[in-house]
């Protein structure tokens, strides 16, 4: 299974929509340097949403594109919620990743659900651990390793 990045994502803080940036280096066993969610401590270093998870919910009405649902990665093509944790990853150039979690718990409705009575992240978010770093930027090939 193969698909694209379309859009990498970073903020300073935790709790926020992020920032959509042209390209960015991921760091083994850290994640994307500079993003407030890079930690050696945990393994949710990482995060994809499907572009078309966000139209499921540009579908409902709301204006969001990608990183506003602090999403890390938004990627196109894959279906994410298909991967099963210890899938393995290739992005950019040459970066390795391990799917580590499906979706998440939310325990603290986040602006988009208040807004639309629902949120795709905490069920089609995935997140990753990073086991090789290397660059990464908009356009790049993502493949799924079977």
């Amino acid at each position: 299974m193969a698909g694209k990045v379309v859009s990498i994502n970073t903020s300073e803080k935790k709790g926020v929509r992020k920032k959509p940036v042209p390209e960015a280096a991921l760091t083994a066993d850290f994640g994307i340097e500079g993003d407030a969610h890079a930690s050696s401590q945990w393994h949710r270093q990482v995060s994809l949403l499907a572009i078309e998870s966000i139209g499921k919910m540009r579908d409902m009405g709301l204006d969001v594109g990608p990183g506003d649902f602090a999403e890390n990665i938004t990627t196109e093509g894959i279906d994410l919620v298909s991967l099963a944790p210890g899938t393995k990853m290739l992005m950019g150039d040459g970066i390795e990743a391990e799917v580590s979690q499906i979706g998440k718990v939310c325990h603290s409705r986040c602006e988009i659900y208040h807004q639309a009575g629902d949120c795709v992240m905490p069920k089609e978010g995935i997140f990753l651990r990073i086991t090789k770093g290397g660059r990464i930027k908009q356009g790049d090939a993502i493949t799924v390793m079977k």
